[in-house]
């Protein structure tokens, strides 16, 4: 059974490409924080209000 193996290069390139996609979505989560922390906020707090009743 023979195996193809993958050479260094290539291998270094998936993970850059993997580290490219992180980057992304991680600054997608950042603005939509930004632009909706203060509603998840409230919804937070009503929760909070709500199990503390």
């Amino acid at each position: 059974m023979m195996r193809r193996r993958r050479n260094v290069g290539e291998r270094g390139q998936g993970m850059v490409e993997y580290a490219l996609i992180l980057v992304l979505v991680s600054i997608v989560v950042i603005v939509i924080l930004l632009t909706m922390g203060q509603q998840i906020a409230n919804v937070f707090s009503n929760v909070v209000a709500g199990l503390g009743s």
